[in-house]
This record gives structure tokens, C-alpha cells and sequence, in this order.
């Protein structure tokens, strides 16, 4: 694809997501046309970081590119595909970045002459100056047409990511897999740190007592996998403790919790240990009581 001169790439959005693809793909040496932004300054200011072109309207994008990366919040992206779609958008390739929202969203483009994909990193992109440095690391999911699917492979084979092409019914799951792993383990930091609070400590010190645990069980899962990750009361089958646990749980909400997920770090232990017998800790979780 690269070798192809026509096959430049712009942007439709100026923000985290859009400063930091143009960022990594002109790093990358692909063929950057531009941004577009309905504030121009800020179109401007993603041009100067990628060395590429600030456009006054959308029209002046489309017409330089090949590949159209739409870099706007998911709520915006119809409205941005709407407004191109006044264009000439014969042979272009369409992409937006939500981890959620399908190609779908894109309907009826073939009957524009287009192809529309959603291309997702697995990636929080916190930092617009930054975060092309890391984002080497990210893993990627594409989807959508067939037909220009190669081009989007080329992509990405020159950018050295991993990447999965994955079907559009699988993408809120997809999503979903993602908000797992990293923003619901904010909410049980937060807990964590909220119930050191509620035993005398400052944040200062919460922090500095969790933060080495977290770390070093976010690598040991990554390094080791889940079941040998495992540590703690539910794997050493501690009826005592739980129990303990339990009964200094005053907060509703926090205590389902506990036993929602405790739960599934038992059918863990189970396999981690097929011998060993969970019914009475099994038991304690679903009523409370040994």
C-alpha cells in the first residue's frame, strides 16, 4: 500500500487520539496529508507536531487523502461521515477509533464508492504529546470491508503492531474485555484506597502501601497468567479470613462485590488446585454464613 504515493493519511479530529496516530505513523514514515478540526487552531497545531497540513474544511482534506482517520468522539462520528459524504469519496478508505461503535456506523458507503473500517487501539492515549512514544506497544483491532482490507493490513505490517481482525458483532464484547481490564480496576483501587482511608490512613501512605501490590500483580498476571498469579485467602481455600472480610464489610454495594468476584477467584483456585475442596468457602460467598 505505502508504495503507492496517492495513499495519504488525514484526520478529522485534532485531540489525544488524532495527535498521536499522526505522531506515530510519521514516525513510522507514512505518508501523512493533514488535519482538519472545527477549531482550525487546533488543526494547526497537530500539523506542526506531525509535520503534515492544516486544512480549512473538510472538502480540502478529502481531496489530498487516501485514508480518512475520523478522531472524533464516538457521538460525532456519524455527523463527521455525514458531512464527508457531500464529497467526492470514491476509492477512499474511512476509518473512525472507537473500541465500541462497528463500520456500521458508516452506512450505505458503498454507495459512495468507499470502505469503511473501525481500527481500535488497545491503548489509553492520555497524553497528545506523548503518547506516540509508547504506542508501538499497542495491540490493535480492525474491522469492516472486505474488499480494502489489505490495505488496512499493509497499515499496520509497516507499523510493526500487532494487530486481529475481528467481526462487528464481537465489538461491544471486544469493548467490554478492555473496560475490564483497565477502567473497572480503577474502581476497585478506589475501594481499596477508600477502605485504608476508613483505617486511619492518609492518602499518601494508602498509596504507597497499595501501589507496589497493584504493580507487582499487574506484571505477575501478564508474566505468569491468572491462575499462577493467584495468591491470597480464596487461594489458600481461608474460610477464616473471608468470613473476617466479610464481616467488616458495612457498605452494601462493596460487599457484592467482594463476593461476585471472590467467586470467580475460586473457580480459579478450583483449577489451580483440582483437589482441594471449595464448597464450604463456595458456600460462605453465597450466603454469608459457614
Amino acid at each position: 500500500m505505502m508504495k503507492n504515493e496517492n495513499m495519504s493519511i488525514g484526520f478529522i479530529g485534532a485531540g489525544r487520539v488524532g495527535f498521536t496516530l499522526g505522531r506515530y505513523f510519521y514516525e513510522k514514515n507514512l505518508k501523512l496529508s493533514g488535519y482538519f478540526s472545527n477549531t482550525y487552531a487546533h488543526a494547526c497545531e497537530a500539523a506542526e507536531f506531525t509535520h503534515s497540513k492544516s486544512y480549512r474544511t473538510i472538502k480540502a482534506l478529502a481531496e489530498e487523502s487516501r485514508i480518512i482517520f475520523i478522531t472524533v468522539p464516538d457521538s460525532c462520528i456519524y455527523d463527521v461521515y455525514l458531512q464527508l459524504r457531500e464529497y467526492d469519496l470514491r476509492d477512499k478508505i474511512l476509518c473512525h477509533c472507537s473500541g465500541a461503535l462497528s463500520a456500521e456506523v458508516f452506512e450505505d458507503i458503498h454507495s459512495v464508492g468507499a470502505y469503511g473500517y473501525s481500527v481500535h487501539p488497545a491503548f489509553a492515549v492520555s497524553d497528545k504529546k506523548h503518547s506516540y512514544e509508547e504506542i508501538s506497544k499497542a495491540f490493535f483491532t480492525v474491522e469492516g470491508d472486505e474488499e480494502k482490507m489489505q490495505d488496512i493490513r499493509e497499515l499496520f505490517d509497516k507499523t510493526g503492531n500487532p494487530y486481529q481482525i475481528m467481526n462487528s458483532e464481537n465489538k461491544y464484547k471486544y469493548h467490554l474485555s478492555l473496560a475490564m481490564a483497565s477502567n473497572l480496576t480503577v474502581a476497585l483501587y478506589h475501594i481499596a484506597l477508600r477502605l485504608l482511608r476508613e483505617c486511619g490512613f492518609s492518602d499518601f501512605s494508602a498509596k504507597e502501601a497499595l501501589n507496589p501490590l497493584f504493580l507487582n500483580n499487574a506484571e505477575s498476571i501478564v508474566s505468569n497468567g491468572c491462575i499462577n498469579a493467584l495468591t491470597g485467602p480464596i487461594e489458600r481455600n481461608d474460610l477464616s479470613t473471608v468470613e473476617k472480610h466479610l464481616s467488616v464489610l458495612d457498605d452494601e454495594e462493596v460487599l457484592q462485590i467482594y463476593k461476585l468476584l471472590s467467586g470467580v477467584l475460586t473457580d480459579i483456585a478450583k483449577d489451580k488446585y483440582p483437589n482441594r475442596d471449595y464448597s464450604k468457602l463456595e458456600n460462605l460467598l453465597r450466603t454469608g454464613e459457614l
